[in-house]
């Protein structure tokens, strides 16, 4: 009886444990995200090496419908009305907001983010590059030395999401 007693008592401890283990990491991977514009999920959102990797197979004027997650690097110091995010390979994709009808904390650089919209690659004039430098607060010789057009990898979101 006694031996039984000890069985049962250690299977209720082994099955705690294990809830309990459980629950630990339901919360690791559930992450509170503050959203801006469309409300997104973060779910299938394509890692950056493999949003890299989709912008490698564009031309110029090809669109792509898509959801990645990344780090912000810069965000728009006056408005927070673009941001640029890290693809990875020193490589970066520049973000604007559909319709400019919502715009980012100032401050969430190094944060992580996921965004969802269309992707395309634009060649990007002297003059919006020089304006984009001047809101990063660049250095008017930086400014200045902005001579020639940059193609870039460019991204309109309709929904992101910032963790918090």
């Amino acid at each position: 009886m006694k031996s039984k007693f000890i069985a049962l008592l250690g299977l209720v401890i082994l099955a705690s444990c294990k809830q309990n283990k459980e629950a630990v990491q339901e919360k690791e991977v559930k992450k509170e995200f503050a959203v801006f514009g469309d409300s997104i999920s973060n779910e299938k959102a394509l890692t950056a090496a493999q949003m890299l990797a989709k912008y490698q197979t564009l031309k110029t004027g090809d669109t792509l419908a898509v959801k990645f997650t990344t780090k912000i690097n810069e965000i728009c110091q006056n408005k927070g009305c673009w941001m640029t995010l890290d693809l990875g390979q020193d490589q970066q994709a520049f973000v604007k907001f559909k319709d400019y009808g919502f715009f980012v904390p100032m401050n969430a650089q190094n944060r992580e983010v996921v965004v969802e919209g269309k992707a395309f690659i634009e060649e990007t004039p002297v003059a919006e590059l020089k304006h984009y430098a001047e809101d990063e607060g660049k250095s008017k010789e930086a400014i200045d030395s902005i001579k020639t057009p940059k193609k870039e990898l460019k991204f309109l979101a309709h929904g992101v999401l910032i963790a918090k």
